[in-house]
């Protein structure tokens, strides 16, 4: 499985990984097979998401006008 699969693409093989695995239909070494291609989706989604959450900036304007940036932060709750 390539690492150049884009988001888009990952996200919906994940899906339908799970589509598949809800379903009850697959045998059991099918259902593992599944599960583990299913987990290979979800780090590629994941590291995806993680890179581009790291270029995200936040952008403010400051009492003086002038514009800044900081790396976004999520709020950890």
């Amino acid at each position: 499985m390539s690492k150049n699969i884009k988001f888009e693409e990952a996200l919906l093989k994940l899906e339908e990984a799970v589509r598949l695995l809800e379903s009850g239909t697959l045998t059991l070494d099918d259902s593992i097979e599944k599960y583990e291609e299913a987990l290979k989706f979800v780090k590629i989604c994941s590291e995806t998401l993680e890179k581009a959450e790291q270029k995200i900036r936040i952008l403010t304007e400051g009492k003086d006008g002038t514009i800044s940036d900081y790396p976004f932060v999520q709020d950890e709750d």
